[in-house]
């Protein structure tokens, strides 16, 4: 049995880049990108200061959360315990980026598949060393087998006072770090601030953390770009599940309020709409791949430990039971609409809800690991729902209209509701970071907008609408767009706050 793992010591590394020079040249890492990088990090003021070294890469974790998000299995485990990878498998989703909490995992530019140091396993499986160790001029680098306690480096392990990066996130790194200044390894402690110096390329992924920040303990010179992953297809990847998902969802509640024998608009359009919506959002699904060619994987080569392969079955089985409703529809049968109801919502409320999962296995991204996703989202989805029928209801009259606005002021009120309580929440560094960064940060304006168009708008202008005339078709259209409208920026402010929290 053996687990490979490195001893990084970083009073003995000088900060050369040898070894970044090397990775890159026996990988063919292309420019921009890399396997391997050497972080500075600075601690005093002037005239105490003080430069730290620390070398950033893959941890191959013992519980690594980038294989179990991988929905081809395209990330996955040698014999010697390194976590390796599959360019062949590789759909480039993105998640094995969200889901590390190292940031050492980064799209190939020339493959667009998802490529990390994965210990030089070619040479290492013929009796060699990895490419860094070679080169590395002070030995700060060294292989440990961790599994053989009389192995120098693994003693050096158990005996010194050594660390881990991110060790809240209990993934077991197999990295560790000798000498290393805390700064260098929490990079939330640090501020990235350009000054027309040699390193003003070093980009900063969160700009909200500044000098009066109590956290900040010391200055970042160097260190390698890493931009966020998921953005506007995925936002509305969200909101097309939200609407296909929610019109069956109030569809199933007109069925139950004894409306089955309205032929058009409750057993015709509704399965319509969302069929549409539903075809928009495998199509943003795909268009988000950097390799779309291979979407067909998540079904013939799938990981069923992750999520994006079990929402993608998830939605198999609700275009199933669309197709089975509309069926229904056309030829009168209400005893089967009544019955596929209970089917319908559930699969409705859970198409736009199994994205709360999926968020959870990017532990990388803290703000994502809240339990209120999931309630969100199905609030979400019922807003959406509400919506669509209210839209629908300007050019043919839905049934109980008064009960589709009802559903529309509660789910709106439940989605202001969790929102405002999700970012009160002080949890990790990292969750504060991300929360600043949603309300007085950069996504400030997109997540307040999102509560006044997706919530607070709609309930007042559904509020007014009876209070004047419940009858108006218009007024509730517009409160439906509105809606779309405010869940579109929120689901988006949510996306790029999560990910605006640098981890390495």
């Amino acid at each position: 049995m053996t687990r490979l793992g490195f001893l990084l010591d970083s009073d003995s590394c000088i900060g050369c880049h040898a070894c970044t020079v090397a990775c890159k040249s026996e990988h063919d890492v292309p420019l921009g990108v890399n396997r391997t990088w050497v972080k500075y990090v600075e601690t005093g003021t002037f005239p105490n200061t003080a430069r730290h070294f620390s070398v950033m890469r893959c941890n191959q974790c013992a519980d690594a959360p980038c294989m179990t998000i991988c929905p081809t299995s395209a990330l996955f485990r040698a014999d010697n315990g390194v976590v390796d990878f599959d360019t062949g498998n590789c759909i480039g989703c993105k998640a094995c980026m969200n889901a590390c909490p190292y940031d050492a995992i980064f799209i190939n530019p020339e493959t667009n598949t998802a490529n990390k140091c994965n210990f030089c396993n070619h040479r290492v499986e013929v009796g060699l060393e990895p490419s860094c160790v070679i080169v590395c001029p002070t030995q700060a680098i060294v292989v440990a087998d961790l599994d053989d306690p009389t192995n120098p480096a693994t003693r050096i392990i158990a005996r010194d006072d050594v660390a881990v990066r991110s060790p809240e996130q209990n993934t077991k790194p197999a990295v560790f770090y000798r000498g290393a200044d805390q700064s260098s390894l929490d990079p939330t402690r640090t501020i990235i601030r350009p000054d027309g110096m040699i390193w003003a390329d070093t980009t900063a992924r969160h700009p909200t953390v500044g000098a009066a920040d109590a956290g900040v303990v010391a200055r970042t010179a160097y260190t390698t770009p890493h931009e966020p992953t998921w953005g506007t297809k995925v936002a509305g990847y969200l909101v097309t599940k939200a609407v296909a998902g929610g019109t069956m969802l109030l569809a199933a509640l007109l069925v139950l309020l004894g409306h089955a024998e309205v032929r058009g608009v409750v057993g015709i359009i509704p399965p319509l709409v969302s069929a549409l919506f539903l075809v928009a959002t495998a199509v943003l699904l795909v268009a988000d791949l950097k390799q779309p060619a291979r979407f067909h994987y998540l079904f013939t080569r799938p990981n069923w430990s992750s999520w994006l392969v079990k929402g993608s079955w998830v939605l198999v089985a609700f275009g199933a039971v669309l197709t089975a409703w509309f069926v229904a529809a056309l030829a009168g049968n209400e005893a089967t609409l009544e019955g596929l109801a209970l089917p319908a919502a559930l699969l409705g409320a859970f198409t736009a809800g199994y994205s709360a999962f999926l968020f959870a296995q990017c532990e990388g991204r803290d703000l994502w690991q809240t339990p209120l996703l999931l309630p969100l989202f199905v609030a979400r989805a019922a807003v959406a729902g509400a919506a669509a029928f209210l839209v629908v209801d300007v050019f043919a009259e839905v049934p109980s209209a008064e009960a589709v606005r009802w559903v529309l002021l509660g789910a709106a009120a439940a989605v202001a509701f969790f929102s405002l309580v999700e970012v009160g929440a002080h949890g990790s560094r990292h969750v504060e970071l991300a929360v600043r960064s949603l309300t007085r940060g950069p996504e400030a304006s997109l997540f307040w907008g999102g509560l006044g168009f997706g919530a607070a708008l709609p309930i007042v202008v559904v509020g007014v609408d009876r209070a004047v005339d419940a009858t108006t078709p218009m007024w509730g259209a517009l409160a439906a767009v509105s809606a779309i409208v405010g869940m579109f920026l929120s689901e988006l402010a949510m996306l790029r706050a999560g990910q605006s929290v640098p981890l390495s």
